[in-house]
């Protein structure tokens, strides 16, 4: 993903973007958590990766009066909304950059068996470009929540933004019956014997429009279980990974891929991969993948696939159906994981 290029503000003494230190997704703060916890002092444009540590963030206000509040009620104390975390924040300025820049300082691969990420798989062509266009239509037909930059719908249980977890005792209801033959057909899936068994009960779909992402996370252990589906329609993406391994990040078993081999094209924090999502395919996060590698989806309209620029189209929906966890988490992960903290 190309890193937003901020700076210290020059001859100006405050901005409305904020450099803030000890808070990302490296020490367990995603970039949605961090917008609401500084939401409270007026709206948030967006918050963004200042460096590839993962520990550091830009959070952009739209009001510079905002940005002066929070920096004044924050710098140097525990902020109780980000799990107590004592910030560190000064002001900061978006630096000029080129319009349209893409950023291929990762390789994107076409195939999972690329990524050498265990438990990643990804499936071309899942579903025919008739049975895209149906889908499509079909939650069109239904009513979008919007937030701040995407809009979504939820069945099965709803998903919570700010605790990133859902309530097992809200049920929503069955699954709406456009959806019955993707199930049936990820149950025939050959790559995961359990895909036969598990019945997926939670489905959010995303609509993102163009130059929209997803901020880094890993789906809360806590709140699904072990198999991550998600079907691609309508436009294309690339979807990155970041394993983090330094500090408490650093898994208690110690992971299929050689850190030491892997770090010297790496930054020296973080494995990092990359892989094209084409329309109708769909992405299996199981195991490792699912459980200690952050994914997202970089913010912005282009992407450099093999030496060939591909545009992203007006629209992206992706469905996401995953099992709801009514037990414990007791993955390999433990320091990942927010059942075993």
């Amino acid at each position: 993903m190309g890193l937003a290029r901020f700076g210290r503000p020059k001859g100006a003494l405050s901005s409305p973007n904020l450099f803030v230190a000890n808070c990302g997704p490296a020490v367990g703060l995603s970039h949605d958590a961090i917008a609401t916890a500084f939401g409270s002092f007026g709206q948030v444009s967006g918050v963004h990766a200042a460096d590839d540590t993962g520990a550091r963030v830009v959070v952009s206000f739209a009001q510079e009066s905002s940005a002066q509040n929070a920096l004044n009620a924050l710098h140097g104390r525990p902020c109780p909304d980000l799990k107590g975390r004592t910030l560190h924040i000064r002001y900061s300025v978006l630096q000029p950059t080129s319009m349209g820049r893409v950023d291929d300082s990762v390789e994107v691969s076409l195939l999972h068996s690329e990524l050498k990420i265990p438990g990643l798989y990804l499936f071309h062509d899942f579903v025919t470009a008739k049975e895209e266009e149906e889908l499509l239509a079909a939650v069109d037909e239904r009513p979008w929540k919007n937030l701040a930059k995407r809009r979504v719908q939820h069945y099965g249980y709803e998903f919570c933004y700010e605790t990133r977890n859902v309530d097992s005792k809200k049920n929503l209801g069955e699954f709406p019956s456009f959806v019955s033959p993707i199930l049936e057909r990820i149950s025939m899936l050959s790559k995961r014997e359990d895909v036969e068994t598990i019945a997926l009960d939670q489905l959010t779909v995303n609509e993102y429009p163009p130059g929209v992402g997803l901020s880094p996370h890993i789906d809360t252990h806590s709140a699904f279980e072990g198999l991550i589906f998600s079907l691609s329609l309508a436009g294309p993406c690339i979807m990155e990974f970041r394993r983090y391994f330094e500090g408490g990040w650093l898994p208690r078993t110690s992971s299929s891929i050689d850190i030491e081999t892997e770090n010297s094209e790496n930054n020296s924090n973080f494995l990092r991969r990359a892989i094209y999502l084409p329309p109708r395919s769909l992405l299996l996060l199981s195991g490792e993948a699912r459980y200690a590698w952050h994914h997202y989806i970089p913010h912005h309209k282009i992407d450099k696939v093999k030496g060939s620029v591909i545009r992203r189209g007006s629209r992206r929906v992706s469905f996401t159906i995953r099992k709801v966890r009514t037990t414990p988490c007791q993955c390999e992960f433990p320091l990942y994981c927010d059942s075993q903290r």
